[in-house]
């Protein structure tokens, strides 16, 4: 568990219930006392009822105690309250608890141990958990290595419309891997996590287009696809949309933007993006090359929106 939780989490969360009907209301309040940022509130609306037993309440806390919010980050304290809602078979808080095993965070790093609670998950239906144990048997971790397993469980997560699901079931087809290579069911998938914002899918189906793989080669539909990602910051996205820049493909030709976004795919460190912006170096002046480099900064400014501005 990289990164925070997101919102849409919070929400599907909830409609698995709760142990204690009773406490809705209560709930209701803590979820209204996060929504507007009081979560000194919310953590007290929680626990109140996390301690008589309601497991979504238990799943919450353990959620703020994971993010810090109205309490010190403690992910100890956060496995302890997902432990409780899971004694009721709370299916996000298998999920999370399985999350917090793979990542060793607040528990010993354990992938079989993770997989366990993936699965009970999985078998209720919880996206997001079918989704991660699609990647444990994909990755071959706490499993053996299995990719037509991973495939079962990354459609029944797809089709349910989550976009992790759908980006990994795309790289399966576009792969070959536990099915037939399929380019055009490849970019089914990437287009339905592409169109749900997921950046990698966004990045995948501009190259479908670039290559004419699975679609008609259509390089200013790549140069949509690669430009939405780079705006999440995707560094690949980021190099290839510079490419297309450079090679004037899908867009005219502009080495101004070519190396803007070169040099902010350039941060992510990874050599072949610093030997791109390099080559673009070598065909531009030096007042082009200042431009480029302002308009990145104030690109780093904006997030990665609204970048491409006249010069």
């Amino acid at each position: 568990m990289s990164k925070p939780l997101s919102k849409i989490l919070l929400i599907v969360a909830v409609l698995f219930g709760s142990a204690g009907v009773s406490y809705a209301a209560d709930l209701q309040k803590g979820f209204a006392a996060a929504k507007r940022g009081d979560f000194k509130t919310a953590l007290r609306e929680f626990k109140s009822i996390a301690e008589q037993g309601d497991a979504a309440a238990q799943f919450y806390l353990g959620l703020m105690y994971y993010n810090g919010q109205g309490v010190p980050q403690d992910y100890k304290a956060a496995v302890k309250w997902y432990r409780l809602a899971v004694k009721q078979g709370f299916s996000p808080a298998q999920y999370h608890l399985g999350l917090m095993y793979a990542s060793g965070l607040g528990a010993p790093q354990d992938y079989k141990t993770a997989v366990k609670w993936y699965r009970l998950a999985a078998e209720q239906g919880f996206a997001p958990a079918q989704s991660s144990l699609g990647l444990t048997y994909a990755k071959g971790q706490g499993v053996p290595q299995d990719y037509k397993t991973a495939v079962k469980w990354y459609r029944l997560a797809a089709e349910q419309g989550h976009p992790g699901a759908q980006f990994s079931l795309g790289l399966i087809y576009d792969q070959g891997k536990g099915v037939p290579q399929d380019y055009k069911a490849a970019v089914k998938w990437y287009r339905l996590a592409a169109e749900q914002g997921e950046a990698t899918a966004q990045y995948s189906l501009g190259v479908m287009y670039k290559d004419g793989l699975g679609v008609p080669q259509d390089h200013q539909a790549a140069v949509k696809w690669f430009r939405l990602a780079s705006e999440q910051g995707l560094a690949l996205a980021q190099a290839n949309l510079s490419a297309m820049y450079a090679l004037g493909e899908g867009v005219p030709k502009d080495y101004i933007y070519a190396h803007m976004w070169a040099n902010l795919g350039a941060v992510s460190g990874k050599k072949e993006l610093m030997k791109l912006r390099d080559l673009i170096v070598e065909k531009m002046t030096s007042a082009q090359i200042a431009k480029a480099q302002r308009l990145a900064s104030e690109c780093v400014h904006k997030k990665y929106k609204g970048c491409e501005t006249k010069y």
